[in-house]
């Protein structure tokens, strides 16, 4: 059952061990997607995992590349993008205004490989040419106002 907003006492700056401990405390569910989402409900939560070539990631708001079509290894598109259920959340999401859960990968091993960062709402998206030549699904994601 989807959960939108925060679980249970998590603070932004928490970190977190692992995907494994993201989805046992139900903070991001699925043990290797980047999003949690579906096209009814839209988007719970998503790791910002910085290895992605059409992310771009700033202070204040990021361009997050949609789901599929990547290499696991390089980040790099290998085609283009389709509106599967996870890309649809994220529209979803925009439509709804619901706030989503966002995870930074600090670390690809150690005691903390994730942080959290806090509510955030999809304010816009496009699905243009992406870095590699195909087409892409990008949605710009900005803090909840507190």
């Amino acid at each position: 059952m989807p959960h939108f907003g925060p679980i249970a006492h998590a603070q932004p700056g928490d970190l977190f061990a692992s995907r494994a401990e993201l989805s046992l405390l139900r903070q991001h569910r699925p043990p290797r997607a980047g999003v949690c989402a579906t096209a009814a409900a839209g988007a719970e939560s998503l790791i910002l995992a910085d290895q992605y070539e059409d992310d771009e990631i700033h202070d204040d708001y990021f361009w997050y590349a949609g789901h599929g079509a990547r290499d696991p290894k390089t980040g790099h598109q290998t085609a283009d993008q389709t509106l599967d259920a996870r890309n649809q959340g994220l529209i979803k999401s925009h439509e709804t205004g619901q706030p989503i859960r966002v995870f930074r990968r600090v670390a690809p091993a150690g005691p903390a490989q994730f942080r959290y960062e806090g509510l955030w709402r999809v304010v816009a998206w496009e699905y243009v040419r992406g870095k590699s030549g195909y087409m892409v699904y990008r949605f710009r994601l900005e803090p909840l106002a507190v």
